[in-house]
């Protein structure tokens, strides 16, 4: 690749990983530009502040434009990247088309974005009114149109900052056309991310004189490369490379604040919030991530020196939370508050209150009660139960379904159905997963998650899979699946809350392909399109059997 600069070292310079061999040299006027490249991701609809008043894109706001103002007021340079994923996640937004999202991210100034996996929930024709929208380019390389050949988002984009010009890269995950409406992908083609970098560094080469390459991803950071059942993503990309090709990575997708422990490749799960951390770095190539919802504004200070880059500070800087990553309580705030700009809260206010309203519009009816009593639903399967099962089964295209009672907080009465009711059955905005076994390896699975407990949260509701549970042996006889003799020798998918595939309620933990849908969500967009809603047909029929228990309704303690 050309650069006006040859030979770039990424070279550690900042916290302890600084050596006495790696140190940088002093930042001098003659031979230094000084940037900070601000990041988030993963902001799924999230562009006003819940009700403990954490993010907002008012707040994250405040937090940018400082930043902005006191790296100017240093001698250096501002870039602001996302990870993408600006879709789907909260009603207010995704009833609006994610508009106000993506007005927000406009009044913050985003530079460019990386198109996630989640853009694609709606239409090409809403995806192509929130790019009129937005004042920055949608970027993703590895995306083209299927008729034509031709990529169908800018593949980069170059930026003058100071003295220097950085090109930014934009890719999405492959796994896209499995993680969302197939109608909204046929016409699109998903080319592998690694091998469509190599070409573009190639064209970057050819075309552009450059003395850095960023890449902004939705593809996912995973420890040590380990991608499991999603398609590879950061890691992996940098260590295809050559070296030295790619400086650093604003990534999403994954959703995790990477913050690294030590020299390990472990994430840090201690890291103080707003204090320096250390981000992932492969084969030369700094990787970063803000978790999500903009819980975090990630914050990279760099100094190019003499044709060489130093990372000379990386933190995560939390937006009034109340909770840290990894599911961390506090009793106190994280950091200092922010105040909300007032300017952003005043135009995205409409939007939210818009929203609101149309959370009471009527979207179904139910002929009788859809059972999601905690006693009910954590002691017997339900309607409820197999509805939400079939519901995220389907959603993708699995074969059959399980769902954990301790996700069905409410039921649902007869009659009007609004989108309120759905959000008091589901609230906690969980995600479908979908995990791929085979026979001999579902056999051990079920038999540990249909013998949870009855009463408990880990008691499981089931749709699509007829078996016999033997309580006692903690052993399970499948009969079929998805209406065909269950066959040991072949292989079975079946949709799963992310949250229990983690090992949440003590399931066994499993590795899935994230596909990121938000389980009310799915519900609600169910009864919407099915209008009217007979609860006969969600009624179980035995398919499930307990024995060797006290209740033929699941598994007790002896």
């Amino acid at each position: 690749m050309i650069r006006k600069i040859p030979s770039l070292l990424v070279v550690i310079g900042v916290l302890t990983s600084l050596t006495a061999c790696d140190r940088k040299p002093d930042c001098e006027d003659n031979n230094c530009t000084k940037f900070t490249v601000v990041h988030t991701n993963d902001n799924h609809g999230r562009f006003w502040h819940n009700k403990a008043g954490e993010y907002g894109m008012a707040a994250r706001y405040t937090v940018i434009d400082g930043i902005r103002k006191e790296v100017a007021a240093n001698g250096g340079y501002t870039l602001v990247l996302s990870g993408g994923d600006i879709n789907t996640g909260v009603p207010e937004s995704d009833l609006q088309n994610a508009i106000p999202d993506f007005i927000g991210m406009n009044m913050i100034g985003y530079d460019a974005m990386a198109v996630g996996n989640h853009e694609f929930d709606n239409p090409l024709s809403v995806l192509a009114e929130q790019a009129e929208l937005a004042t920055f380019p949608m970027l993703a390389a590895n995306i083209y149109d299927r008729e034509t050949n031709e990529r169908y988002f800018e593949p980069y984009k170059v930026f003058k900052v100071g003295d220097i010009d950085i090109a930014v890269v934009g890719l999405t995950t492959n796994d896209t056309p499995k993680l969302t409406n197939p109608l909204h992908t046929e016409s699109l083609i998903f080319t592998d991310p690694t091998t469509e970098m190599k070409k573009l560094l190639k064209e970057i080469n050819t075309n552009e004189s450059v003395d850095l390459v960023f890449a902004a991803t939705h593809m996912g950071h995973y420890q040590n490369g380990e991608f499991g059942s999603n398609a590879p993503g950061d890691v992996t990309m940098a260590r295809a490379l050559e070296e030295g090709q790619l400086d650093a990575i604003i990534g999403g997708h994954s959703q995790n604040p990477v913050c690294m422990a030590g020299r390990n490749s472990e994430y840090d799960k201690t890291f103080t919030a707003g204090d320096s951390c250390r981000p992932d770095k492969q084969n030369g190539t700094w990787i970063m991530q803000a978790h999500e919802w903009g819980r975090y504004v990630g914050r990279a200070d760099f100094e190019y020196i003499n044709g060489k880059l130093y990372l000379v500070d990386y933190r995560l800087i939390p937006i009034n939370l109340k909770r840290m990553a990894f599911g961390k309580k506090l009793a106190w705030p994280v950091g200092e508050h922010v105040e909300r700009n007032a300017e952003v809260e005043k135009a995205l206010l409409p939007y939210q209150q818009k929203g609101s309203e149309q959370l009471d519009v009527i979207i179904g009816k139910l002929d009788g009660l859809l059972e999601g009593d905690r006693k009910i639903v954590r002691s017997q399967q339900t309607n409820l139960g197999r509805l939400i099962a079939k519901v995220h089964s389907e959603k993708v295209r699995a074969d059959f379904g399980i769902m954990n009672s301790g996700g069905v907080r409410a039921s649902i009465r007869a009659g009007d159905v609004a989108y309120r009711d759905v959000l008091t059955v589901q609230p906690f905005s969980n995600t479908i997963g979908l995990a791929e076994m085979s026979g001999e390896k579902l056999i051990k699975y079920l038999s540990k998650v249909a013998t949870n407990t009855r009463t408990s949260g880990a008691y499981a509701q089931f749709y699509g899979v007829d078996m016999t549970v033997k309580c006692r042996d903690q052993d399970v006889e499948i009969h079929s699946i998805n209406g065909q003799p269950f066959d040991i020798s072949a292989t079975y998918q079946f949709s799963i809350p992310s949250f229990s595939a983690a090992g949440g309620d003590n399931y066994p933990k499993i590795n899935i392909l994230e596909a990121g849908y938000v389980d009310a969500i799915e519900l609600y967009e169910y009864i919407k399109k099915k209008k009217n809603i007979q609860i006969e047909d969600y009624n179980p029929k035995n398919e499930v059997k307990f024995t060797q228990s006290k209740s033929s309704l699941g598994c007790s303690i002896y």
